[in-house]
């Protein structure tokens, strides 16, 4: 598939792109969809999947833990994959 058909994707939300993803494997398993339109909807899935998963990636990012004092106050946040 040419990378031009794809471009629509990079301007998806997370929910968009994930919907379009979800389409096109109801279509891909009900199995009626020629061999040609398989191979460039499968592309395209690809390509969803790899953008939800920079929007993901994107979204855990910016997560941030939160630190409690002894007596269980919040005291600041932290990343939160440290600590």
């Amino acid at each position: 598939m040419a990378e031009d058909a794809n471009n629509d994707i990079r301007a998806m939300s997370f929910e968009q792109a994930l919907e379009a993803l979800e389409k096109i494997v109801e279509d891909l398993e009900r199995g009626d969809v020629p061999l040609d339109q398989s191979i460039r909807i499968y592309e395209r899935g690809e390509a969803l999947k790899k953008h939800c998963d920079r929007l993901l990636k994107a979204a855990e990012d910016k997560v941030e833990k939160i630190r409690l004092s002894r007596e269980g106050q919040p005291t600041g946040s932290e990343p939160l994959d440290e600590g």
